[in-house]
């Protein structure tokens, strides 16, 4: 695989939270959209500084929290955050291809059923016209974290490319459509990427093309390759978990293959071609 680019620091600012800026009836970490301004009219706030931070003086403490009638998530995004849809407006600047983020949390769940928060991590690249996902990884915290540990969760990348943008999302709710619950938090500090995953070297795979997308039976893989090789065929969901995995043998020149996905849960999956020098990856859709 060529294009390493080595050893990769946080690009996110304010990643130890150890930078707040008072808003009159409550703090609010720098560089790091929120919830506060809306619930803040009937006193109730989902993010709140935490001390002493682990490093630091500071961590983020976020808190799905009752609002009158309903339970706002407590959700914290790495930019200017939608307060509609609880997504980021705007990320940061990173050029290169971490392959981890990592940190020190504490977590817990409140519900019944049991809700479920989660980080997710999305590097993106304009392409002109538009944003191109280069990487998105969806984390559901499992079970629970009552004291302070670490965490290393490991980047899904989708296309190959460098991104020039990212999006960190932090949130004690709502992973996989979970119903917030009152109560459930997140605590978090000392974020940082770290790796560093290379362009993707397509190598001997000269065209690579994966259809019906969507499916829900069988998908074909029609790609060229320039010489003969050993190689996996790996279906991920979106948190990098291997469902499906399969030995194969490419030969030199069309390659013609098909691959079931019945019996996957209906979702967004990622379609890994690993030869000997290279990687392919699409999404694949199972409806």
């Amino acid at each position: 695989m060529s294009g390493l680019c080595g050893f990769m620091q946080a690009q996110m600012l304010n990643s130890g939270f150890e930078n707040w800026t008072n808003m009159g009836s409550y703090d609010t970490p720098d560089n790091w959209g929120n919830l506060n301004s809306v619930t803040a009219p009937v006193s109730v706030f989902t993010c709140t500084k935490g001390t002493p931070g682990n490093p630091g003086a500071s961590y983020i403490k976020l808190t799905s929290q009752l609002v009158l009638t309903q339970v706002v998530p407590g959700i914290a995004v790495s930019g200017v955050i939608d307060t509609a849809t609880f997504r980021p407006k705007t990320g940061f600047p990173i050029s290169t291809r971490p392959t981890n983020l990592t940190g020190k949390w504490q977590y817990m769940a409140f519900g019944t059923p049991v809700d479920q928060g989660y980080i997710a991590i999305i590097l993106t690249k304009w392409n002109g016209s538009g944003r191109d996902t280069i990487s998105q990884t969806w984390y559901g915290l499992p079970g629970m974290v009552m004291s302070w540990a670490s965490f290393n969760i490991s980047l899904m990348y989708q296309m190959p490319a460098n991104p020039d943008t990212g999006f960190v999302i932090l949130s004690a709710s709502g992973f996989n459509g979970a119903t917030p619950s009152a109560s459930s938090y997140i605590w978090a500090d000392n974020l940082a990427f770290s790796g560093g995953a290379g362009i993707e070297d397509h190598g001997s795979i000269l065209r690579f093309d994966v259809y019906p997308n969507p499916s829900s039976g069988n998908i074909n893989l029609s790609f060229t390759s320039a010489h003969p090789s050993s190689s996996t065929i790996q279906i991920t969901d979106i948190l990098g978990n291997v469902v499906k995995e399969e030995y194969i043998y490419i030969l030199q020149g069309e390659n013609n293959l098909q691959q079931s996905v019945s019996g996957l849960t209906k979702g967004i999956y990622f379609l890994k071609l690993n030869s000997d020098d290279g990687v392919n990856v699409r999404k694949v859709i199972v409806d």
